[in-house]
């Protein structure tokens, strides 16, 4: 029997997470893999590219409005290349945990069946808030939802702050469970020395550079035109992209607990990518 791989991308908020984990789901769909997307950011915009565009109604809204007696088609869709889109949703504005959609959602799911052998899920992918201080946006590694993490990263300074504090959270998790780092993906922002910087930060951390994804406009136009790059135009440079990408994580075999950098580490890898101006 086959092990369905439980995959959660993290990153500043504005990396291109979404965007990331949408793309490189339409690549492992055309390799022939079953794969749900679990959407938990409060902005319920996770998998709007693999339905084309369409708004998916979220869990918290769907128990909002119906109760507790939901039926799994209820809030989960079937999107792009066969795969299963869901959205958890959050609370109303200004009122509570943004996370606890996540908790919520993930225990219906798993109630409701989601998760089951006769679903012959290869990947479960959770696309996670940044921010890992919140106990709700945690929840996919403090509780064995998610066994392997990518940090979508790019050589602007603080994203690499931000996946050097994700690292921290994953090393705190990784000690009492399964949880481990599968490596950084480089969404370019056309930084200077990037590749190098960030394949520099990877190393330093103990990780790798999974990927390095380049910047490009395709990616906007597929995006007016509410698909993946893939479903857009399959022909493009940026489509091997993301079916590279998608590749390399479905070929990965390297997980680590990271060793996360101390502040004056990575201000010196700044410094030494010239990212950084000494006062």
């Amino acid at each position: 029997m086959k092990k369905m791989r439980k995959v959660a991308i993290y990153g500043k908020g504005g990396i291109g997470k979404s965007t990331t984990t949408q793309n490189t789901v339409a690549g492992l769909a055309t390799m022939g893999k079953k794969v749900m997307v679990v959407g938990c950011d409060p902005k319920a915009d996770s998998t709007r590219l693999l339905l084309g565009g369409l708004a998916q109604k979220s869990v918290l809204d769907t128990l909002r409005e119906e109760g507790e007696d939901v039926e799994l088609d209820d809030i989960r869709k079937p999107g792009y290349g066969d795969t299963w889109c869901v959205e958890s949703g959050g609370p109303e504005p200004g009122v509570g945990c943004a996370g606890r959609g996540i908790i919520t959602s993930i225990n219906m799911l798993e109630n409701l069946g989601a998760y089951e052998e006769s679903e012959a899920l290869d990947y479960a992918f959770y696309d996670v808030l940044g921010d890992v201080v919140c106990g709700g946006f945690a929840m996919p590694i403090r509780d064995g939802k998610a066994e392997e993490i990518y940090i979508v990263v790019s050589g602007e300074m603080m994203a690499m702050y931000a996946a050097n504090n994700i690292c921290k959270g994953i090393m705190k998790y990784a000690q009492s469970g399964g949880v481990r780092l599968g490596g950084l993906i480089c969404n370019s922002r056309n930084v200077d020395n990037e590749k190098e910087m960030i394949e520099e930060l990877a190393k330093k951390i103990g990780t790798q550079m999974i990927y390095f994804v380049p910047r490009d406009n395709d990616v906007q136009r597929a995006e007016i035109n509410r698909k993946t790059v893939i479903e857009w135009n399959p022909e493009v440079p940026q489509a091997d992209a993301y079916r590279g990408l998608a590749k390399a994580i479905d070929d990965n075999e390297m997980f680590v607990i990271p060793k996360p950098l101390e502040i004056e580490e990575l201000e010196q890898l700044l410094l030494d990518f010239g990212l950084m101006e000494v006062a």
